[in-house]
């Protein structure tokens, strides 16, 4: 599990307008943490520090230390607002991550040996990703950075479920609790075979 810091304050100036100039004249984003059964506690992050936690893509999945004030508290990012232009973060909500008690994340689905797959090099198909990520159930300790898939084998016309991956030990697949096995990755044709295809079908229907 990778390791993430920020270094935060906290904050009593609030509403829109303060939100507003503590972007504009300290070029730091408001945020919030709540949860784990305390009060929600206002931040302030500098804005250059976020955008370089950001960069990680394993961040958006991974549990965050803040020091607030020169206390460290375990998070994990639950939503981010960012500026409807711009795509900058203007606000950031952090949930409170307690040890021994499980938490639901989402986490990125990685694949593997995706250039190499059969029904890709071979046979020219088209990769189709219906489940980028996946919300799993662990104890913090447990939490996978990613659900690695291995598509070497898939062929076109195959669908990998989720039900056909491993989980990392500890973890759970919410969606299966529910009993909903998820399409995870599949090869179709590409458009142009299947394009081909049926104009040969089309010509063998006119003979």
């Amino acid at each position: 599990m990778s390791e993430f810091t920020l270094n935060a304050q906290a904050r009593n100036d609030l509403g829109k307008g303060a939100s507003r100039r503590l972007r504009r004249e300290a070029n730091m984003v408001p945020g919030i943490i709540y949860g784990a059964g305390k009060d929600a506690v206002s931040i302030a992050i500098e804005n250059r520090a976020i955008a370089k936690l950001l960069l990680n893509d394993a961040s958006y999945s991974s549990i965050l230390s803040i020091n607030l004030d020169g206390q460290k508290q375990d998070v994990m990012i639950k939503d981010l607002q960012r500026h409807p232009a711009k795509g900058y973060v203007i606000h950031a909500d952090f949930i409170r991550v307690v040890a021994g008690q499980k938490l639901t994340a989402l986490v990125p689905v990685v694949l593997l040996n995706e250039e190499s797959a059969v029904g890709i090099k071979r046979d020219g198909g088209e990769l189709f990703r219906p489940a980028p990520e996946v919300e799993v159930t662990c104890l913090p300790k447990d939490l996978p950075e990613a659900i690695e898939v291995d598509v070497a084998n898939l062929e076109v016309g195959q669908t990998i479920h989720l039900s056909e991956v491993n989980a990392p030990a500890g973890v759970e697949f919410n969606v299966l609790l529910a009993g909903n096995d998820q399409a995870i990755v599949s090869i179709n044709a590409s458009r142009v075979a299947a394009a081909a295809a049926d104009e040969e079908g089309e010509a063998a229907a006119e003979e």
